[in-house]
């Protein structure tokens, strides 16, 4: 019975596998019993045979016509049909079931390896096999490119114990990383013929500017090169950059210049010091130098140490945390999901106009857009109704609530507490309403969690002149005495404006927009807008919010 069962069970191994057991036999007499055993036991598992056959099949991809993939890009297409659905999920049933079900993680994982297996990008890479020769002699490789107004995408330095100069970076995109012949770490012998040995990077770099057409580079081949993979990491910059002001950046072409908001796709983070990034906007340019989180993080501290030392004193903030160094964010795309939308949080200096156009917007639409009902503690007015304008609790209570965590965030005024509930922000989201919220600007950070994921907008005011004629047009009354109706005075319009620079200095890198309140019905069609992408389209959030 045993042997009818292992003769049936042979049929399905691999012919390859089966000749490596059957040689084991002719192996037994030049070992010993036990490796002999575990080697069977080996080539007769299971799991060696399906992964045996798994490449067998995948290595027959191109060469039968059969198993040939129409296209090798079934995930950049998946992406794509991802954000078109995105649109149509609140008009169609079969988008909505579509967009969700391309979402699932098995079918991702499913068409990621299919482009993989398309694309061949599951060969090993193996250093090229050198050439016989004598010991003493070392490969020598003869690189051309031809000379164009594009950099070459290449950095080089001089090598600390050899004095050689050598490739020290290769820029993601660049031709020479295009040609796939010249890697980090081969050693510079020529440039157009003119041995290099002695000189400076500055003196190859004189040579290459003064260099036309083709240039022949003799290079002596790193021992361990490797081809350069693209991560797939994108970061929001929290801070503007200019390679061109920056005297530590190795090569000032190579730098790649961004402001504060734009979203880079970090290629490569292989130096400490020194990342390769393009803008996400830019797919197929060349990548640039940009400080890493680490680099640009040790420049903040500093720059802060020097401003200590010349003040005499270090300032504290109490509405800011000195342990936050704003430089790069994580980000991935945020797909909306149909029928529970992200709150959207208005923040602005006081009187700005950012209560008024919250208002506005839940009056274009009251069973859609809604406002939390604020806690207060300070005593009822003539005229006021409880739970309409406020929910009016003993301060003792409030207090006990704010230490249990159940306030997203809260503050005192004139000597009464106010604050906002999460209780009362989760309920209008799971009733399928967007939540408005126009919160102090101290609240940012207790609102930017995972569990909300609020699309955050700065309401800014415009230069003194224009604030001033536009309120003083349009009556506007002063929020800054409750007790007497009366129009902005000249100090309270420089107040606005100073506290806005500051909240943009503090806090301008969360901000997911901006929104100059200039003219109040051109500022409110811009939130309309703004609103409606947010419930519409996939927009860049923190990865740790997209599951």
């Amino acid at each position: 019975m045993t042997a009818e069962v292992m003769a049936a069970n042979d049929t399905h191994w691999d012919p390859a596998l089966s000749k490596l057991i059957a040689s084991l036999k002719e192996a037994e007499s030049l070992s010993n019993d036990q490796e002999i055993d575990f080697l069977q036991t080996l080539l007769e598992s299971k799991e060696l045979n399906a992964l045996v056959n798994v490449h067998s099949k995948v290595a027959k991809v191109g060469k039968d016509d059969r198993l040939a993939p129409i296209l090798s890009t079934s995930g950049m297409i998946m992406c794509e049909v991802l954000e078109q659905l995105s649109q149509q999920c609140h008009l169609n049933e079969d988008c909505r079931e579509a967009f969700h079900l391309l979402q699932k993680p098995h079918l991702q994982s499913l068409l990621y390896a299919h482009d993989a297996i398309a694309q061949k990008d599951f060969y090993p890479h193996l250093p090229d096999l050198p050439i016989e020769m004598d010991e003493d002699e070392e490969t020598i490789k003869i690189v051309q490119l031809v000379k164009s107004n594009e950099p070459l995408g290449a950095t080089i330095k001089t090598d600390e114990e050899s004095g050689k100069i050598i490739i020290a970076r290769i820029m993601h995109g660049g031709a020479a990383d295009r040609s796939g012949l010249i890697h980090v770490g081969d050693e510079v012998i020529e440039v157009n013929g003119i041995n290099v040995e002695g000189k400076t990077p500055g003196d190859v770099l004189s040579i290459l500017q003064n260099s036309e057409g083709t240039i022949t580079f003799k290079l002596v081949p790193s021992d361990g090169r490797g081809a350069q993979r693209e991560s797939k990491v994108r970061v929001r910059a929290h801070f503007d950059y200019n390679p061109e002001v920056d005297p530590y950046i190795p090569c000032k072409e190579a730098g790649l210049a961004f402001q504060r908001g734009d979203i880079l796709h970090i290629v490569s983070q292989d130096d400490s010091y020194w990342w390769q990034a393009r803008r996400e906007s830019e797919r197929t340019a060349r990548a640039g130098l940009i400080p890493s989180r680490a680099l640009q993080e040790r420049r903040i501290i500093h720059e802060r140490t020097q401003r200590e030392i010349v003040e005499g004193e270090s300032k504290k903030n109490d509405d800011f945390d000195r342990e936050l160094i704003a430089t790069y964010e994580e980000v991935a795309k945020l797909y909306p999901r149909p029928g529970i939308y992200r709150p959207v949080v208005l923040i602005g200096a006081p009187g700005v106009g950012r209560n008024e156009l919250r208002r506005r917007l839940i009056a274009r639409d009251p069973e859609k857009y809604r406002s939390p009902v604020p806690y207060t503690t300070r005593p009822m007015r003539t005229g006021e109704v409880a739970g309409r304008e406020y929910i009016f609790v003993s301060r003792e209570k409030m207090e006990a609530d704010i230490e249990a965590g159940k306030f997203i965030e809260h503050g005192e005024y004139k000597g009464h507490l106010y604050g906002t509930s999460a209780e009362s922000v989760k309920s209008i989201v799971n009733a399928g309403c967007v939540c408005l919220l126009s919160p102090h600007y101290q609240a940012i950070k207790a609102l930017r969690t995972v569990q909300l994921k609020p699309f955050l907008i700065h309401i800014k005011p415009p230069e003194f002149d224009e604030l001033k004629k536009t309120r003083t047009d349009s009556r506007a009354k002063s929020t800054f005495d409750e007790s007497n109706a009366r129009g902005f005075t000249d100090e309270e319009f420089t107040d606005m404006i100073k506290s806005s620079v500051r909240i943009d200095f503090l806090y301008g890198h969360f901000f997911d927009e901006e929104i100059l309140n200039a003219d109040l019905v051109t500022a409110f069609e811009k939130l309309v807008n703004i609103v409606q992408r947010v419930e519409t389209e996939p927009l860049w959030a923190p990865s740790s919010w997209v599951q």
